[in-house]
């Protein structure tokens, strides 16, 4: 049997693109497990015993399971990457604080978008793209004068933010106006390891 820790995901979840790409970037020993989500496999009982709420992703490390795509960031970073979660007190908030962003504005922002675009989500796209604006526009100010969200190297706070940034347009979220967010997801692309979420809408390179 493997050791590596298991990665229950589906490939176009940004969710658990997070977990993924953090796992390659990170250089952490993992295997991807398929959950196909058209055949209903993350409503199995077997599925919702690892996660109640029946969703994507899930980590297993031995006995350990991680649920919530920031929580596994977390749990991989203090246990196998220090280097991506800082030591110090402020450090670790700061990066908190772009988790919360990435829990909140980004996932009821650009995320909302591209599920109404890409999966037919009947959630309201004018409120999806507002918060998107928001998200972007508190990005935008955090990564002025600064290649990375906190700190002088990447941390979880760019994985968590990253995913559903870089797929903004695919919900019709624009990054024209953000010069500052593009140029980090250029240099996030750029790290060793990275693997890029499939991309789903027409004319969008993955």
């Amino acid at each position: 049997m493997s050791n590596a820790v298991r990665i229950h995901h589906f490939p176009k979840s940004g969710h658990a693109h997070r977990a993924l790409v953090f796992a390659k970037l990170a250089g952490i020993a993992h295997d991807a497990v398929h959950v196909d989500l058209a055949a209903g496999a993350h409503k199995t009982p077997e599925f919702l015993a690892m996660n109640p709420n029946g969703q994507v992703p899930v980590l297993e490390d031995g006995d350990v399971i991680v649920s919530d795509s920031n929580a596994i960031l977390v749990y991989l970073a203090r246990q196998y990457a220090p280097d991506w979660m800082p030591s110090d007190a402020v450090g670790e908030a700061n990066v908190q604080r772009w988790l919360t962003l990435a829990a909140g504005e980004i996932a009821f922002g650009s995320c909302a978008a591209r599920l109404i675009t890409v999966f037919g989500a009947p959630l309201n796209a004018d409120f999806a793209a507002a918060t998107a604006a928001k998200a972007m526009q508190k990005l935008e100010a955090g990564l002025a004068g600064r290649d990375w969200l906190v700190g002088d190297r990447p941390t979880i706070a760019d994985v968590a933010a990253y995913s559903y940034t870089a797929h903004a347009p695919e919900g019709n979220i624009s990054l024209d106006p953000y010069p500052n967010v593009r140029a980090w997801l250029t240099r996030f692309e750029a790290l060793d390891g990275f693997e890029a979420m499939p991309a789903t809408a027409a004319g969008l390179v993955a």
